[in-house]
Order: C-alpha cells, then structure tokens, then sequence
C-alpha cells in the first residue's frame, strides 16, 4: 500500500492470505505513507539474503517471478550487491535505467518498486502475463497484491455487473476488469506509476506480426537453436525443478532438451481422455523419473468446491482442476515445474487454426435466426453463420450473443452493451486469418485464461510453473514465421516446424496420436453428477442470474456451475 492510509498491519494481515504463495520467510517495509508486504516462495539464493522487501538506497522492492537473465544483468552493473538474489539486480537496474528497465528482463514477474525520494510508485507486469498483479485505487492510497483475497480482507465492494457479463462471454474476466468494482488487474506488458494520488497505465511490449521466416529449413534451425537456449534457461533454480508431462508434443519437447527431469502426469478414469500412457512412454523414452496421478469422476464436486478460494472471481476453465492435481503431485518433490502451457497457441495447434477460415453461411444464418439458441441445431447455426470476429466469437464464446439474453436473467442484460469489447480491441483485419486468431489468443485468452488458470492451480500448492515457449523471444520468434510452415489445412494438421524437428526425437508413432492434455471429461463427468446441475440451476434461477433452468447436455454446462459455486462462495446476491 503506498498512500496516507497505507498500513503495516493490514499489510500483514495480506500477506498470511497470501501464504500459500510463499510460505518459506515473510516480510513488511513500512514508514511514512508506504507499507509493502511479500510472502517468499525460495528458489533463487535461499540465504535471508532473498529476503523481501528488499532496499537499496532510495529503493524498495516487492517482487514476484523469476529474472532468468539476471546473472547476465549482473555483470553489466556497477553494484555493489550484497545477494546473490534476481531480486537485488531489478532494484540495481531500476536506479541505473528507471522504467525501460523492463526491457532488459527474461522472465516472468509482477513487481512494485517505492522511491522513498519521490515518493513514487512504480510496477509492471510480465510480457504475456504469466504472474498477476490486482490493485485498487482507495482515495489517493494506492493497495496492491498478487490475489484478489488480499484486496477483499476488509469487505468486498460492490461486483461489477459488466464484468460478470463478460465472464458468460470468455470463462474468465478480462483485465482489466476484475469483478469487483474499483479493483483492476494490470494488464500483460503493462507498467503502472502512481505519485501524487494520480496513476497512470502504459504498455512497454507489443511484439510484430510481420513475417521474417519463409524457408523450411532455416526456421526449423532457428527453432532448434531458441528452443535450447529458452528451455534451459527456465531451470534456473537452487531447488529441484521437475516437468509436466502431457502425452502431447509440447511437454515432450520441453522433456527432450533435458538431461532426464523428473516428470509428472495426470491420468484420468476415462480412458480415451487419459494421456498417462503415452506420457509414460515418452518418459521411458528419455529415462526420466515419472511419476503418475489419476483423476476420477468423484473429484467433479471437490473441484467446483476448490474454483472459488483458487481464482476469487468466477473461471471456468475445467482443466484448473486437474493442474491443480498434477500440481499437488509434482510439490512433493520439487519447488518448480515446467510446463508446455502456450504450445498450442505460438505453434498453431488448436483445430481452429486450420478448420475456421472466417467464412460465413447465410443459409445457416437464417436458420440461427428462428431456431432456439440454446438448442444443439441452434447453437450449431450460430457457430457457422457469421464469418470475421462475430464468426470467431460464435465458436469460440462461452455464450454466443443471442444466447446471453436468452439464458441470463433481467440483471445482466445490459442493453447496448458490446459482449465482444475484448475481443474487438485486439482484432486485426489486416493479418492473415491464422496469424490474426493466433494474435488474438496472445493478447486475450492466453494471459487472462490459460495462464491465470496455472498460476492459481499451482501456487495454491507453492509450486511455481514456468511456461518456456511462452517466453518472449520465442513467442516473436514463432509469429515471424509464415503461418504456412505452422499448419496444413489439407491434413489437418498444425505445429508444422516442430513437428518437423521432434519427429526424429520421439518414439515412434507418438506424432499421430490424438491430442487430450489434462482436460477433464467434463461432459461425461457432468452426466454422472446429475443433481450438481439440478442444484445449480435452482440457485442461480432464485438469485436471478439466469431466467431458466441450464439446459439438459448443454455444451457450456461446467462455465455455470463453476460461477454458481463462486456466487455462493462470495455470498453474492441479484
């Protein structure tokens, strides 16, 4: 908190909230009009030396994340260091190039620095934002953290009605909207100052869309080559780092620059969704220390009953919960796991890469327009009768347009409102139609969805997981590529160079297995559990969220069960 009403016990009382984040040391800075709080998780320099807030001169840092560069960094400043922490080089850096400073960094990381001469806040947040960072503006104080808990300790302010709408739109709220009124989420690539009670928000990343690479052969190279340096970089650690191991082909990439990890999977009841036993092979394939989970049907209602205290707002990406389980698993034996999170998207590995092409059917768009929306044939219609950012939205949405009025009840119904405002600011008509879904995932569901969902199911057990091929270098590296070496429309088939470079790599056959990941078998699950939905549906009728009951076998069933958990859990009313 940096204000006159900034306070060292409210700090203290935010950072046991936020324990499980970093239950190895805590620590406050507090003096006049500022107290900073941090709850250490030990990975680089596990000496008191790590020990956070950290000083120097007119400096004070509070940091999450990781500097994978900062040894480098190092040896470029003048010092004098007392640590061997990534922590002590950011404040060295800040004192020597201020704000740019984030333009040196690799990594992941949402810090805060103070300067006690100024009297000036300064914080920023990861290129694609892999850590988070929530605050709110109470008057001309400025409170800060990592987790909506720690901001709601002293009562939760009105929610905002637009940002729940939203949430029926993606399965998550967007930044930088949070939902609660009155508190943000700084968005990815964004810097945040604030002095004098004013704030101000600014981007300081935004990588190009222009295409460098056309040759085969020389991609794959350069591919080879950034992957190396990338992936090696990201264990970095004084603590054992292990890797989740998916039967796909991104996590076994990440295996196979490795000198024989400890790997970790998650298996599941449902054997056509399980991937354990081709994650099991890949592991015995670079002989690595594997360990196995499995997940069963029992765990729906546990998993809809953890989603609230994991996320504080409403989520509704069911793969949380079985990060959370491989996570669990992995924690008691190592501090940091890898994961292949972000493949799909930089790699074009989702179908829709190479199955949507933004053409629209004006026969299916008349027959959208008087079937049910919520019907299957309806919900079918809808998803081909609209081609461009509508047509994206349509097959991509939680709730397409026309159903939102249908399902939602009066108090959500927010006439004029644009359902598909974030979306809309990150659409580029004049990229190519894969380049230009690719750039949208990246600046949309990536930060707010995927990565929210693995940092929130991993801290809750005190691992930190890092996604190499969402660093930075890679993710400009993989955009500069021509969208024709990534996917094969004909085949249907997407991940072209890398499929290209690993093949040779992997055991055999291991390329024209389906693809699961750790998704859940929601659907299946779902029908098994048949009073979850019935329950659900009566509360969220009484409490006027919806205005009908959830449709039997609707597509989006888990999207409002997770928010009818959350709405209890946050003692929410109309």
């Amino acid at each position: 908190m940096v204000g006159p009403r900034a306070d060292r016990d409210r700090v203290a009382r935010m950072n046991r909230a936020l324990h499980h984040r970093g239950p190895d040391d805590q620590g406050v800075y507090a003096a006049e009009e500022v107290a900073l709080g941090h709850t250490r998780l030990a990975i680089i320099d596990l000496s008191p030396g790590g020990h956070q807030p950290m000083v120097f001169g007119d400096y004070v840092i509070t940091f999450n994340g990781e500097i994978y560069n900062f040894k480098a960094l190092k040896a470029e400043l003048p010092g004098p260091f007392l640590t061997a922490s990534d922590t002590e080089v950011i404040l060295h850096l800040y004192a020597r190039y201020g704000a740019s400073c984030v333009d040196r960094l690799e990594g992941m990381f949402a810090f805060v620095i103070y300067d006690r001469r100024r009297r000036e806040v300064f914080a920023a947040r990861d290129r694609l934002g892999m850590k988070p960072f929530y605050y709110t503006l109470q008057g001309d104080t400025l409170a800060f953290a990592s987790e909506l808990k720690a901001l709601l300790l002293d009562g939760a302010p009105p929610m905002d009605r637009t940002a729940l709408r939203d949430y029926f739109t993606y399965g998550y709220v967007p930044a930088p909207k949070s939902a609660y009124e009155g508190i943000a989420k700084l968005p990815a690539a964004h810097t945040l100052t604030f002095r004098a009670g004013a704030l101000h928000v600014a981007r300081y990343w935004e990588p190009s869309a222009a295409i460098r690479h056309r040759e085969p052969a020389a991609a794959v190279e350069a591919l080879d080559e950034i992957l190396g340096r990338v992936i090696r970089a990201h264990t970095l650690a004084d603590v054992p780092v292990g890797v989740f191991l998916s039967g796909g082909l991104d996590s076994a990439t990440l295996t196979s620059y490795l000198e024989r990890p400890k790997t970790f999977t998650l298996g599941f009841d449902v054997a056509a969704r399980s991937e354990a036993e081709a994650a099991a092979g890949v592991a015995r394939h670079f002989g690595t220390a594997h360990r196995s989970e499995v997940a069963g049907a029992g765990d729906l209602d546990q998993a809809l009953s953890v989603m609230p205290s994991l996320f504080d707002e409403p989520f509704a990406d069911s793969a949380a919960w079985s990060n959370y389980l491989i996570a669990r698993a992995a924690r008691r034996e190592v501090t940091v796991a890898l994961s292949g999170e972000g493949g799909d998207e930089l790699f074009c590995g989702y179908p829709r890469y190479w199955q949507y092409d933004g053409r629209r059917s004006l026969s299916a768009r008349l027959l959208a327009r008087w079937l049910p929306p919520l019907s299957s044939l309806g919900q079918s219609m809808e998803r081909r009768a609209h081609g461009g950012l509508d047509g994206y939205a349509a097959r991509f949405s939680q709730l397409t347009r026309p159903q939102l009025p249908a399902l939602l009840g009066p108090a959500y119904s927010l006439p004029g409102y644009d359902d598909l405002w974030f979306y809309r600011q990150h659409w580029r008509e004049d990229l190519d139609p894969i380049q230009r879904m690719r750039w949208l995932d990246l600046h949309t569901n990536l930060a707010e969805g995927l990565l929210t969902k693995v940092d929130r199911s991993s801290m809750a057990h005190s691992l930190e997981v890092r996604p190499p091929l969402l660093d930075h270098r890679l993710v400009e590296f993989a955009l500069s590529v021509d969208p024709a070496l990534w996917v094969d429309r004909a085949r249907g088939e997407g991940k072209g160079l890398l499929r290209r470079l690993m093949g040779p790599r992997l055991p055999p056959g291991h390329l024209s297995r389906p693809k699961s990941g750790f998704g859940l078998p929601v659907r299946r699950w779902i029908r098994a559990n048949p009073a979850l939905v019935a329950g659900a549906s009566d509360r969220l009728l009484a409490a006027g969220v919806l205005r009908r009951p959830i449709p039997a076998d609707f597509r989006r069933t888990f999207a409002l069960l997770s928010f009818d958990r959350w709405w209890s859990a946050a003692g929410a009313g109309p």
